[in-house]
């Protein structure tokens, strides 16, 4: 009888950055969970209805309030489609006007609550913290989407065109209505704005190239550090920590002499 070969059996690759994906932290800033992302859905349309019950005007109606609201917390899942010849985000996720109505309707008849969020810093911070893995999880959606949609062209990846569907992602509701222009950016990018640009660049840069090559799970792990990206800079932003530094009297009196 012949001896029986034996099976050599390949040893599992050891992923040594894997702690960033791995735990319950990593699963809630990523939304592994529908509950999560429902609950991150409705505190991102809830801070982007403080902006707009804020600017709108003391006699607006609520028609007027509310499809601000849509525009404001759907823009850049409305621009971009449009975009790459997909259905806008409002139509294709029934998830998303549930929580923009919900969130409508706190604002309309709980006003008081934005001053619980403008005078408590824990509240703040909890719904900053949601409302930005969300946005963060928006701009990773669309830049892939739109990386898969837009051909190559002069690289053997698209380059820019992923990367401004990424960006529009991220602060696209701040153009709609259309008719704003470019006011939004008179007074130059806000946080929002160059967070979403930097984080939407970074991630599809490192996932399309060679600098992935051989980090397990790239996408998630690019994901999570656009996620904390991104609430450091809404927290910087929330809390004025990013305001240029105020200039004393005697500063301006020595500059207007000279």
């Amino acid at each position: 009888m012949g001896r029986r070969s034996k099976i050599v059996e390949e040893p599992a690759a050891v992923d040594p950055t894997g702690w960033m994906i791995d735990g319950s932290i990593p699963e809630f800033l990523l939304m592994h969970t529908y509950e999560i992302k429902y609950m991150c859905m409705l505190a991102y349309t809830f801070y982007a209805g403080m902006k707009v019950f804020k600017a709108a005007p003391a006699d607006a109606s609520t028609s007027y309030k509310f499809i601000n609201m849509i525009l404001a917390c759907t823009g850049g899942g409305i621009l971009v489609p449009i975009f790459i010849n997909s259905i806008p985000v409002p139509l294709s996720t029934d998830a998303y006007p549930i929580a923009i109505f919900i969130s409508f309707m706190i604002h309309q008849h709980f006003p008081i609550l934005r001053d619980v969020f403008k005078k408590s810093p824990i509240v703040k911070v909890f719904i900053i913290v949601m409302y930005e893995i969300m946005r963060a999880g928006v701009v990773v959606t669309l830049t892939k989407a739109a990386a898969v949609a837009i051909p190559a062209s002069n690289f053997s990846f698209p380059v820019f065109g992923p990367i401004f569907c990424g960006s529009i992602g991220g602060c696209g509701g701040a153009f709609l209505p259309l008719s704003k222009g470019l006011d939004p950016i008179k007074n130059g990018l806000a946080p929002n704005m160059l967070s979403a640009c930097i984080g939407a660049t970074l991630y599809h840069i490192f996932t399309s190239t060679s600098l992935s090559d051989g980090v397990i799970d790239a996408g998630k792990k690019a994901h999570i550090h656009v996620v904390l990206f991104f609430i450091l800079v809404g927290l910087s932003s929330a809390f004025d920590l990013l305001a240029p530094p105020a200039k004393s009297p005697a500063t301006t009196a020595q500059k207007k002499e000279n």
